[in-house]
């Protein structure tokens, strides 16, 4: 199905194609019941995680992980083959598997940092976006494309190969770029509809307007959490949406793509909804998972006559993955205090060695409950609890 004039916008028609121009912000929205329920579950499950974020007992050891565990995912979308404990282990200095795409994984972390740190000075804004955009395109694919300048050719979306009088989707042309992005962020800043109503028309426009030549599939997911993060509907970023995404990526595709032909906003915002509420409850179960681990390997910790186990895992609640002489700089002690001290991690069930080619001697550990934490399935018990909607089996 080819776009064409619709409640979302029009064609701006040109040479051998035609480009579209998404309407300015807000349309027209049918507040139907199902509309308003997803919106009040959502805002429920948020809420619960906001909530309970502020009790958890050290809620910024795992800011750290769920951002790298984000990062694999958005970066994933985009075609990236890194796994997450491809990402951490090369955070440790052990590197496996797709080196290539592990850069890509690490500009993002870099760009979603900067972000959140610059949100103290500077709201959501074009500016940020560019300023962000920098920071996520440097150094890989795609860097010819000037990192933090919106483009100045025409971009689309279509098949591999496919020509630009082929394609499925045309944003708009460089000329009418500007008026689009000013209108849009116009909207950033408004408040008349309901933050995650306001998240998912944002997301949305953002994609349309496809405003940078590379990168912009990334960096629409990254506007989400600073959008929450600046709104203070969380006070720290743990809910990402990249993960339900990356689960419905054809839906998450033809939904972006309804939108634009056919103007089917509600449907839209309510899988935008169903996403929200199912990766806040899943984080919610995520994180209360994880900090049972180690609270529980603290007190095991606590009964050791050294100290250093318990600082070790200290640094296991940032990366599941050691590095034996890596966490011996870090915590300035000698490489065979911190030996000791991870050989009793070991006894106790906490770390497990990693046995890979070419070297004499373990020096790598993993933590594997905190890595299966990070790692493993959607918790289902958890979504029926907060009264989510169950997802279908993948």
């Amino acid at each position: 199905m080819k776009i064409k004039n619709s409640p979302s916008g029009t064609l701006r028609q040109r040479i051998g194609y035609a480009a579209f121009l998404p309407h300015p912000l807000p349309p027209k929205i049918n507040w139907s019941l199902d509309l308003v329920n997803a919106l009040s579950k959502a805002d429920h499950v948020l809420g619960k995680l906001s909530g309970e974020g502020h009790k958890l007992p050290n809620p910024h050891v795992l800011i750290r992980p769920f951002m790298e565990r984000e990062a694999v995912l958005s970066s994933r979308i985009e075609g990236t083959q890194a796994e997450l404990g491809e990402v951490l282990a090369a955070d440790a200095g052990l590197l496996l598997g797709h080196v290539k795409d592990l850069q890509e994984v690490r500009n993002y972390i870099a760009a979603l940092e900067y972000g959140l740190e610059r949100l103290h000075t500077l709201p959501v804004s074009l500016r940020l976006l560019r300023e962000i955009h920098t920071r996520l395109m440097q150094g890989v694919r795609g860097q010819h494309a000037t990192p933090g300048e919106f483009r100045m050719t025409q971009n689309w979306i279509g098949a591999p190969g496919a020509s630009l009088s082929m394609a499925k989707y045309v944003p708009p042309p460089p000329e009418d770029l500007m008026s689009c992005l000013d209108a849009f962020e116009k909207f950033l800043h408004s408040q008349q509809l309901p933050l995650l109503v306001h998240l998912g028309l944002c997301h949305y426009q953002f994609e349309a307007l496809h405003p940078f030549v590379d990168g912009n599939g990334r960096l629409g997911r990254l506007l989400i959490i600073l959008l929450l993060i600046e709104r203070k509907a969380l006070a720290a970023p743990l809910l990402y949406l990249s993960a339900f995404f990356e689960r419905t990526r054809e839906e998450y595709y033809q939904h972006l793509f309804n939108v634009s032909a056919l103007g089917t906003w509600e449907a839209w915002l309510l899988y935008f909804l169903k996403g929200v509420s199912l990766e806040a409850a899943d984080a919610l179960s995520r994180a209360e998972r994880i900090n049972h681990v180690l609270s529980d390997w603290r007190l095991k910790a606590a009964e050791l006559r050294s100290g250093v186990p318990a600082r070790i895992i200290e640094c296991l609640a940032v990366n599941p993955f050691l590095n034996i002489p890596h966490v011996a700089s870090h915590l300035k002690i000698a490489f065979n205090t911190a030996h000791r001290a991870v050989q009793k991690l070991e006894a106790l069930g906490i770390v497990s060695p990693m046995a890979y080619p070419g070297r004499a001697g373990a020096t790598f550990y993993c933590a594997d409950a905190l890595f299966e934490a990070l790692k493993a399935p959607v918790d289902l018990t958890r979504f029926a609890a907060l009264g989510v909607d169950l997802p279908r089996p993948e």
